[in-house]
């Protein structure tokens, strides 16, 4: 742009857009947020506010929209949801003493990955920014052992600005998209020329930087500095540069968008793979863990036990969820304690009671550390500490068990003094607005707030004497934020008014005026106004410091209340649904009596439960029967309780005994991607293969009617292949669905295989039905009733029946003298059998409704159609 074009207010404005052109531009003009040109026909379309034009510069009419100030973050809400960025530019100069556009600056960025703001941000759900490095910028790894799968490597880095935490870790090329499933980010960071297939059409802001932003040292400089040591191994990323680039980007862009050091960033945590039970991205998806398969947020695992009564306690068990733990000792811990709040008398309920209500402390520190603090963030905080006494109690009543987290709900006596001492009750919303530090905090404040509030026994007793002096019965002292103070007296009576009386104002039927002694209380009264505004906004800075000092306490107050929420919660919901505790064997194998699926269970009005054994002589189930008998549910309901367990958590069963396990994988459902240009088969061979190549012998394998998307003979061929390398050379915990009966076979060889089937009961009659059982037994089963399905669907009556005979035809075909069918068997053509209207027609009939009249006509109709 040609600056001298232009006027000195678009002048200003284009240097300021200069330097951020992919982010709208929020320019502060007196009480409203104007968008400009390009940002304002962009910002009307995503926010459906009205375009106009208004004046020109540079020969061209200037395009603008806008919103107010005061209702600014509700839009930035609805824009950071939508992927966009936002750069907030006010007005830091004084309008009085500008000669020319008054002095602006860039004062905050908003980016999808770093809102802290309450109003932006959704409370059950970190808003996590990720940075993500191909190790093969020019960076190497640590000699420590290479992540699992092959291709390249990645190094990830993770940053919850809203609650300080910060992590990193290295993964292979293939594990790119668990990973993007399992952190769920609102923001990534990444090379400007890199592509990865997982990032395709991901539904998240993607920031491209420059390639000179991933340097190693530059990382390792900015995270030194941050956490103030020699050196990073604490850490454990010392010997490790494409982390220190990641990590160092990260801490570098979030506190270029916050303007603002962040001390609530103490710390990085190294995450190692064998830390976790692992779920590939399809074991994510399936088990509905937090988003249905239609992407909604119930019903799911998480909808169903959040129980929490705290925004933080539900982001924590979302995390825990999504991140179930190979150390048993800490399991045990998380067990030991619900089983404590569940025996203690009124324990969970207590809690309970003085959790309800609590504030996000774990996000009112971070915007402590960021100085943007709101009043009712640290009036909330001050209720919330208050309460700690009482949920220690209820914990406390519960025995040893909870003693570890009863010692962390501790802060400082002297800081919650301080702030509670400090803040109004009810203190006003903004600050500018004052109405924020409480009365007899400070002496200086008090001096200025009691000068205002003379003001309404000044006015009455000025307004009494000059009544008595003009003998103006009708004249009045008033005030208003307009006008300031002035004398008010009707038109009529304006001639009595004496010389002092200065005209202030005329309106239609009063004149305004202004005496010398008036006005030296207006200035005495709008300079203690002023006085007291910028002393509480002092009192209030003075405060921020005073508390930022407690930073860590408090980080850690809000970790143990987020804790005890999910644990009474959690106790509360196994005790009314009769959740067990699961027990941890060191010995291979998956034992479970009587086992529920959490969600279904509670959408149904009687579940069937089903048991489990899976040990060295019995690794592998292969589960047939009908369509809709229930085997994913099965399946599902088996990986949700390991899940369960390995979080800690109780499960829906009688009992339930769980050996190792370090992988859960799922190859459930179909679906295709079409933009990545691979059919449903495709999906599904790419799945299987990660799942043969990936999984160990403690791995839980749940494979569900593989091989149906091609043909019949190579469905089953590969269906037969993979099942018997999982029986053979896997030997991992497996559940494999199937409808081809002739793998039932497999555990004539493979005696660890066992056949389970789920049955049906078919009814006769013309409006005979399917009786689904949903209970799993020893063997094969009988048949598979799709035909009976496909009637239940409403597919016509011609249609079953043509389907019917064409399957007599093909099992006459393929049945060999021993009962089952040759696998490779010569198919020899035989001709379709013709069509028979009078069959079509008599399965169409029921004789229970006909008249004998009906009867004999219909006897009559047949003849004819033979």
């Amino acid at each position: 742009m040609n600056e001298v074009k232009h006027t000195p207010y678009m002048q200003q404005y284009w240097r300021i857009k200069a330097e951020h052109p992919d982010m709208l531009l929020f320019y502060r003009m007196g009480d409203f947020y104007e968008l400009f040109h390009d940002d304002a026909e962009r910002a009307a379309r995503l926010l459906d506010i009205t375009l106009t034009t208004r004046g020109a510069s540079a020969g061209q009419p200037i395009r603008m929209a806008g919103v107010p100030y005061h209702a600014a973050e509700q839009y930035l809400a609805r824009l950071a949801k939508l992927g966009e960025s936002v750069a907030i530019c006010e007005q830091i100069g004084d309008p009085k003493t500008s000669k020319g556009p008054v002095e602006r600056r860039v004062v905050r960025l908003v980016t999808p990955g770093t809102v802290t703001d309450e109003a932006l941000l959704d409370d059950r759900r970190d808003a996590v920014m990720l940075a993500v490095v191909p190790v093969s910028k020019g960076l190497s790894l640590s000699p420590s052992p290479s992540p699992k799968g092959g291709g390249e490597h990645i190094a990830l880095a993770w940053l919850t600005l809203s609650s300080g935490r910060f992590a990193a870790k290295t993964i292979g090329h293939d594990r790119l998209g668990a990973e993007l499933i399992r952190l769920n980010p609102s923001e990534i960071l990444l090379p400007e020329d890199y592509t990865h297939p997982d990032l395709v059409n991901l539904k998240v802001a993607f920031c491209r930087r420059p390639d000179w932003q991933f340097d190693a040292e530059r990382g390792r400089h900015l995270l030194l500095e941050q956490f103030g040591v020699a050196d990073l191994t604490a850490f454990g990323i010392e010997d490790m540069p494409a982390l220190q680039a990641a990590a160092g980007l990260l801490l570098d862009y979030a506190k270029h968008t916050q303007q603002a050091a962040l001390p609530h960033i103490n710390g990085l945590s190294l995450e190692q793979d064998s830390a976790y039970v692992l779920l590939d991205a399809a074991a994510r998806r399936t088990l509905e863990i937090s988003e249905t398969l239609r992407g909604e947020a119930a019903p799911t695992l998480l909808s169903e036990l959040d129980r929490c009564l705290t925004a933080l306690g539900g982001r924590l068990l979302r995390h825990w969820l999504h991140h179930p733990l190979r150390d048993r000792a800490v399991l045990r811990q998380r067990l030991a304690a619900i089983a404590a709040l569940m025996n203690a008398p009124g324990a969970a309920k207590n809690a309970r009671a003085a959790l309800k209500g609590m504030a996000d402390l774990e996000r009112i520190a971070a915007r402590i550390a960021l100085r943007s603090a709101r009043p009712r963030d640290l009036s909330g905080l001050r209720d919330s500490l208050l309460r700690l006494p009482a949920v220690q109690a209820a914990l406390t009543d519960a025995g040893p068990a909870l003693a570890p987290l009863c010692e962390r709900l501790i802060f400082p006596e002297a800081t919650l003094a301080h702030l509670a001492r400090a803040m109004k009750p009810e203190p006003g919303v903004v600050l500018r607005e004052g109405g924020v530090i409480a009365d007899g905090y400070d002496a200086e404040l008090d001096e200025l707030r009691a000068l205002q509030s003379d003001c309404g026994s000044f006015l009455i007793d000025m307004e009494a004497r000059e009544r008595e002096r003009t003998g103006i019965n009708n004249l009045r002292v008033e005030y208003n934020r307009v006008s300031g103070f002035y004398i008010e007296v009707s038109r009529a009576q304006a001639e009595k008014v004496p010389a002092d009386y200065h005209r202030r104002q005329t309106l239609k039927n009063v004149e305004r005026y202004l005496t010398p002694e008036l006005k030296a209380f207006e200035d005495k009264y709008l300079s203690a106004s002023d006085r007291a505004l910028a002393r509480e906004k002092l009192l209030y800075e003075q405060l921020l410091e005073v508390l930022a000092a407690a930073l860590r306490p408090l980080q850690q107050v809000a970790t143990a209340v987020a804790e005890a929420d999910v644990l009474s919660g959690h106790a509360e919901l196994a005790e009314e649904r009769r959740y067990c505790a699961p027990e941890f064997s060191e010995e291979w194998g998956i034992r479970i009596e009587a086992g529920r699926h959490p969600v279904v269970e509670t959408r149904v009005d009687a579940f069937i439960p089903n048991d489990l054994d899976l040990n060295p002589s019995r690794r592998m189930l292969l589960i047939t029967g009908p369509n809709m008998g229930g085997k994913s549910t099965y399946m599902r309901q088996i990986a949700h309780i390991v899940l369960l367990a390995c979080c800690g958590l109780y499960v829906p069963a009688t009992s339930a005994v769980i050996g190792p396990v370090d992988q859960i994988f799922t190859r459930v459902g179909s679906s295709d991607d079409l933009a990545g240009g691979r059919s449903t088969f495709m999906v599904e061979m790419t799945e299987t293969a990660g799942i043969l190549h990936g999984a160990t012998q403690h791995s839980l394998i749940l494979m569900d009617e593989i091989g149906r998307g091609t043909s019949t003979f190579d469905g089953i061929s590969i269906a037969w292949a993979v099942a018997r390398h999982m029986a053979e050379k896997t030997r991992a915990y497996t559940l494999f669905a199937t409808h081809y009966f002739e793998l039932t076979q497999l555990n004539q060889e493979f005696r660890a295989l066992a056949n389970v089937h789920l049955d049906a009961v078919e009814s006769v009659g013309k409006n005979g039905g399917l009786t689904f059982l949903h209970a799993v037994e020893d063997g094969p089963a009988s048949q598979s009733y799709g035909l009976q399905v496909a009637r239940l669907a409403g597919v016509p009556a011609p249609v079953i029946n043509a389907a019917r005979r064409k399957l007599v035809m093909l099992e006459n075909q393929q049945i060999a003298p021993s009962g089952q069918g040759d696998l490779f068997a010569q198919i020899i053509p035989t001709p379709e059998p013709p069509a028979s209207p009078a069959l079509d027609r008599l399965s169409e009939i029921d004789p229970d409704e006909l008249s004998p009249k009906q009867a004999l006509e219909a006897l009559y109709e047949l003849r004819g159609l033979l």
